[in-house]
């Protein structure tokens, strides 16, 4: 008895609707196989978004360190999974999900924290970065416990990333490098105003019929990461690979107003492994 019970509550964690989690957009509206379709399709996002990424970052990973491109292959799986999560409103799906997550901020966090700034006892970045997959190993095995262990673990790499970020900001006088923190920032405060208001406002926007708030922060994430990562990225390769003399530009016009930031190097690229 006691393998069929657990037989069933493995199956139950796949079923569609077993997460405790059901954002504002009504279930079923577009279709019987998915129970969000807007939340579904705006996933899809991901899938466009990163591999221009890959590709705008890559002489500069060439330069730096390719595993920098584990960042944007990582935000493709988080595509996968939100898709998958919306879909089937899963307990699994859930945890793809926000697990996806942890693992690409811990990647970021591994590959552009500054050396400077490394705790004492750590003196190279090889450490470094062992050090942070272990923390978040463990993180991901023991959100299957306890959920609640990625939120924290989320919360302490954004947060440690995003005051790195305002300290670096305060001795920056590039108009072009404060433009592009700036932009990061309102796209990610309208991205996280999205996210709140489909989760604690829901009743006001049925009112309004308009349910689709989740699917928007998908599009704005995308965006603010394309920038913030681009802005990390420049600022890593001042320090790193100051000979390759980096600029940033916008594709697909330099331009133009809005577009995706990306590195280019106008300095005479080595091409040497750097730690």
């Amino acid at each position: 008895m006691g393998g069929v019970y657990s037989g069933e509550k493995m199956a139950g964690v796949f079923s569609y609707e077993s997460s405790e989690i059901d954002w504002c957009e009504d279930n079923y509206r577009h279709s019987e196989h998915v129970v969000e379709y807007f939340n579904t399709m705006s996933s899809f996002i991901f899938f466009i978004i990163s591999p221009i990424m890959l590709y705008l970052l890559h002489p500069y990973a060439k330069e730096r360190n390719l595993a920098i491109h584990l960042v944007w292959v990582m935000m493709i799986f988080v595509g996968l999974f939100s898709a998958y999560f919306h879909m089937t409103l899963s307990f699994v799906g859930q945890m793809l999900d926000e697990l996806s997550i942890l693992w690409v901020l811990a990647v970021g966090y591994s590959v552009w924290f500054p050396r400077r700034l490394f705790p004492s006892f750590i003196k190279d970045r090889s450490t470094f970065s062992s050090l942070v997959l272990v923390v978040t190993a463990i993180t991901t095995v023991s959100s299957f416990v306890k959920p609640t262990a990625n939120a924290y673990a989320l919360n302490c790499f954004g947060l440690h990333l995003l005051y790195v970020l305002a300290a670096e900001m305060k001795c920056c006088n590039d108009q072009k490098v404060l433009r592009l923190a700036k932009l990061s920032v309102a796209l990610w405060v309208l991205a996280i105003t999205c996210w709140i208001s489909d989760r604690f406002g829901c009743s006001f926007w049925q009112r309004l019929n308009f349910c689709y708030l989740h699917g928007i922060w998908h599009i704005l994430i995308v965006m603010a990461v394309a920038y913030a990562s681009t802005l990390v990225a420049y600022l890593d390769a001042n320090y790193e690979i100051p000979y390759s003399l980096p600029g940033l530009q916008y594709w697909p016009c330099d331009k133009w107003a809005v577009g995706l930031p990306h590195i280019v190097l106008k300095g005479t690229p080595k091409t040497q492994k750097r730690c």
